[in-house]
């Protein structure tokens, strides 16, 4: 048997051990003034815990995983299933553990301190040994573990520190995240000293009346309290007031012992700043504790936001006001260093989202680093702080099983403890996917108990009953749940809880179509609020091809605009070399592994643009200001007017002065032409100064409205001109490589797959149809053809008219889908165009990629892009680049020879260097070869994208229907 006692007690085999030698979590900040430990230490990965340590060292950077650093244990993704077969609360035999030490110089002024050691974050056990002695062990692999190391070290002499982090553990099942398993040291260390006489923690409660009160508890190292010690409190230089009433009531109950000691500070802010996620003001308190003489024994620095949270009937407010929940759920992530994200990092996820209209976090699904809630209060926006708890695989046996009844309440309450003065934080999360059990309903007693100025929310138990007031949540917050399910729900008159979705729109490779239909159910449905989509990130680690490996830290500038460099690309699941995983559903964020944006980015940033044009008439364009809190002082805007001949028109636009939810009514900004056909009004909505999360001329919004429909012009038939069709009815042009054909296919989504339809299609033989012509018949002027495809589900009838007109070719078609073929993935033409058409301009809906069910956020307008960049690379592979509400568009080589296509109809039209079969055939982007010319889509109908792969499909309105489709389109060289 080991002599050693932390080994001995073999802490990753016992659920009802927590921790030992740990100090309780606090909210003191000790982040400044220390000793950081980041950086190489020795390192050895050992095949066991109590396997012996051997005599040869590595080096490992800390912070950061194993995983990512060169070892053979690489990242492993599961989405539900563990990655080993044990069951709770057992682990496998082979349990990486990795085995971190360094020496560390205790500052000599350090000498009669108390010394602490505080590790940010371990994967999942942490065994602390100083000196070869043992110090203390750690569980719960998202929140901080600060050990006393006081009696182990020595002010003015060298120490060896060792941790040692094992990866698997009973703990593991309840830390079964949808995402990659990673091992190791994933946040900072830090030494600190303080004085004996010190803070143990601070509490603040700060309300919008402007009442702050500081709650603190203060011990002594040395044991009993010295007397006449005292607190006091200072706000931007208003002094807080210490409550002796609290005092008096602490004394006659018996609360203050010789060994802890309470006081209560308070004070009223007259006029008080409030905080919201709009205008997110902040206010500098400091806290001082005193020994009897006055001298400053300890000192812990907060930024506090005055605010309220409440639930009011089935509302949640803000300050009083009800708020909209534009969320998204957010993993600590980055392709290079797993789990361990920078300060900078977590700045620059923040300031994207704010970006792009998100005001609301859900830290899915463990508590994150607190410098993000310093971000999130510096920023603005809502966190909901979710316990670091799911045990997906195994969620029904855990719920009520006592074993791990200390370890939910364990996690649940440290997230509270640290987090509590935080006013961005406005709901706490007993976890996620843990189905419901007595473990859940102690840890909520504990919240309610602690923290009553908060609500919980738990989506296992909110889903037995959305309107059961008696479960642990206070929120209805379903999980995929239909958007109609949801709407029936608020208009039943059952509803008892606000309605906002934890997860709701998967963004899983080309996805998130039906948002803009959420969100204007949800703006005019009393009861709905909002909700997170899933989720911030694609979780692509950066790999290299040659070896499999991941790159690690020293892969910066080695991808770029979404795209890995060459001999690079974005891993999966199985990417690793692991048997056990769940492919790309680790791919599943509004933004890439490198942070570049999502096209659903600039949708969701028109679904919750602050100002918009409510209308048109003809006095005016009514403004309306969709904010919560604040003006349209912030803003400013540019008119801009786009007509279908070319032209386009600007001017400075002068925002009106509006209080949220106020409407008014501004004339028009131009005198329309009377010619120029469609017309399409644009206010370009940017930022009138610098904002902490943009710089002045940002763009915040682009609202829009049409002021002129389009006036049909049917082409003019030249009998006299030839049109050239071969005799197989295929047209023949000198700027087309393949002819038009029918196209019934798309290379299928991740949602196309996942949802089931993908499959159905190939059934159906839709990835294969060939082509039967069987009739050509020839007229002056005009060609026209008829062809079969046959598919497993009928015939598919084809119908073509080439008609010669001036300059050009006009090409009407129909086709007619039987019965069978209920629900294809587009309708329409495809064909190739010879090389060098470099260049993608149009008119229409733009400048990216958008499709019939996420076309909210492109605006109709005049667009350029190079052919290359209208690609869209999802990390699989798939269906993309297309554009939805194409009028007519040119590709062009740079002498500006090239063809042209107008269309009879707004229509989804896709312009690429792959065919379907090229992104169907492979499984990453560097295995793709683009082709020299353009393969081009033009469909007269195109299935919406949905969210199947984990969700509701897009709604009826979006697919594909049998029957009869007609389009025509007129193609010409320019």
């Amino acid at each position: 048997m080991t002599a050693d006692p932390l080994i001995a007690l073999r802490p990753w085999e016992a659920p009802e051990v927590t921790s030992w030698g740990r100090l309780p979590m606090n909210a003191v900040d000790r982040r400044s003034g220390g000793l950081p430990l980041d950086g190489d230490w020795r390192f050895q990965l050992l095949p066991a815990p109590d396997a012996p340590v051997g005599g040869s060292w590595s080096s490992a950077y800390v912070p950061g995983a194993w995983t990512v650093q060169g070892t053979d244990d690489l990242p492993q993704y599961t989405n539900v299933r563990m990655p080993f077969p044990e069951y709770p609360p057992h682990s496998p035999a082979a349990n990486p553990t990795g085995v971190y030490e360094r020496e560390v110089d205790v500052p000599a002024e350090w000498a009669g301190r108390r010394i602490v050691l505080q590790v940010g974050a371990a994967e999942s056990v942490l065994l602390v040994h100083v000196d070869g002695r043992p110090v203390g062990v750690s569980k719960d692999s998202h929140l901080a573990a600060e050990f006393d190391l006081t009696g182990h070290v020595r002010a003015g002499a060298r120490s060896v520190v060792r941790l040692t982090v094992i990866k698997w553990s009973d703990a593991s099942h309840i830390e079964d995240q949808d995402q990659w398993w990673h091992g190791g040291i994933t946040r900072s260390v830090l030494l600190y000293a303080t004085d004996p006489l010190h803070l143990a923690d601070v509490a603040v409660r700060a309300s919008r009346s402007g009442e702050l009160r500081v709650d603190c508890r203060v011990r002594d190292a040395a044991g009993a309290l010295p007397e006449g010690w005292y607190v006091s409190g200072e706000l931007e230089g208003h002094l807080l007031t210490q409550d002796a009433e609290f005092d008096r009531f602490n004394a006659e109950d018996a609360r203050v012992s010789d060994f802890l000691g309470e006081a209560r500070l308070r004070t009223v802010v007259e006029d008080v700043r409030t905080w919201n996620a709009e205008t997110p003001e902040l206010y500098s308190l400091t806290v001082r504790l005193h020994r009897a003489d006055g001298t400053v024994a300890d000192t812990s620095r907060h930024r506090t936001g005055f605010r309220d949270v409440e639930i009011t009937g089935r509302d949640l407010l803000v300050n009083g006001e009800r708020i909209f929940v534009r969320g998204v759920n957010r993993h600590d992530f980055h392709p290079l260093t797993g789990r361990t994200v920078s300060y900078d990092d977590m700045r620059a996820d923040l300031i994207t989202l704010k970006r792009f209209g998100f005001n609301a976090i859900r830290t899915s699904h463990y508590p994150s680093d607190p410098a993000l809630y310093d971000l999130a209060d510096e920023l603005g926006f809502y966190v909901v702080d979710e316990a670091d708890i799911e045990s997906h695989d195994h969620a029904h046996e855990i719920a009520d099983d006592p074993r791990y009844l200390n370890a939910f309440v364990d996690r649940v309450s440290r997230m509270v403890l640290r987090d509590r003065n935080h006013p961005s934080v406005v709901i706490w999360s007993l976890g996620n996917e843990s189905d419901y059990g007595a473990n859940h309903d102690a840890a909520a007693g504990w919240v309610r108990r602690h923290d009553p100025t908060r609500p919980i929310q738990y989506e296992g138990a909110a889903k037995l009953d959305w309107a059961d007031p008696s479960v642990a949540s206070d929120i209805a917050c379903p999980m995929y749940a239909s958007l109609e399910e949801c709407v029936e729900h608020a208009l039943s008159g059952r509803q008892t809880k606000p309605l906002i979705w934890c997860e709701y729109s998967h963004a899983m490779g080309n996805s998130n179509g039906t948002l803009a239909d959420h969100w204007a159910a949800i703006e005019s449905t009393p009861g709905l609020q909002g909700g997170f989509i899933w989720e911030f990130w694609d979780h692509g680690i950066l790999q290299r091809v040659n070896d499999g490996r991941p790159v690690g830290r020293g892969g910066v500038g080695l991808y770029d605009n979404g795209v890995a460099a060459p001999g690079h690309r974005w891993a999966y699941g199985g990417d690793f070399g692991e048997l056990l995983h769940d492919g790309a559903f680790i791919a599943d964020g509004v933004v890439f592994p490198d942070r570049t944006p999502k096209p659903v980015m600039y949708e969701h940033r028109e679904i919750a643009a602050p100002v918009r044009i409510e209308c048109f008439r003809h006095e005016g364009i009514v403004l309306g200001n969709h904010q919560h809190f604040r003006g349209l002082g912030w803003l400013t805007g540019e008119w801009e007017l786009s007509l279908a001949d070319g032209r386009t028109l600007t001017a400075p636009a002068e925002l009106p002065d509006l209080r949220p939810g106020e409407t008014a009514a501004v004339p028009l900004p131009f005198e329309l032409p009377e010619e120029g056909g469609e017309a399409w009004l644009t206010l370009r909505v940017t930022t009138a100064g610098d904002e902490p999360w943009a710089p002045r001329g940002t763009v915040v919004c682009v609202p829009q409205v049409r002021l002129r429909e389009a006036v049909p012009q049917a082409p003019v038939m030249l009998k006299n001109r030839l049109v050239e069709v071969d005799d197989d009815g295929l047209l023949v042009h000198p700027l087309l490589t393949a002819a038009p054909t029918l196209s019934l296919w798309r290379a299928p989504t991740d949602n196309d797959e996942l949802g089931g339809m993908a499959p159905r299609w190939r059934d159906w033989g839709l990835d294969a149809l060939v082509r039967k012509v069987t009739d050509v018949r020839r007229s002056p002027g005009q060609v026209t053809v008829h062809a079969e495809y046959a598919c497993e589900a009928g015939v598919v009838r084809h119908l073509q008219i080439f008609t010669a007109v001036e300059g050009a070719i006009h090409v009407a078609e129909s086709a007619e889908l039987p019965d069978g073929l209920d629900d294809v993935a587009r309708v329409g033409s495809v064909f190739e165009t010879v090389a060098g058409l470099d260049l993608m301009e149009w008119y229409g809906q733009g400048p990216w990629e958008s499709y019939p069910d996420r076309a909210f956020g492109a605006p109709v307008g005049h667009h350029s892009v190079p052919v290359d960049a209208l690609f869209t690379p999802y990390l699989r592979p798939q269906e993309s680049g297309g554009r939805h509400g194409v009028r007519h568009f040119t590709l062009s080589a740079p002498d500006a020879t090239g063809l042209a296509v107008v269309l009879d109809e707004p229509r989804q039209v896709g312009v690429s260097r792959y065919r379907a079969a090229d992104l169907t055939g492979v499984t990453h982007h560097d295995e793709l070869v683009p082709r020299a010319g353009c393969v081009v889509h033009i469909d007269a109908a195109h299935r919406g994208l949905g969210t199947a792969s984990c969700g509701p499909d897009t709604t009826a309105s979006y697919l594909v229907a049998p029957g009869v489709h007609r389009w025509s389109w007129t193609l010409r060289a320019l």
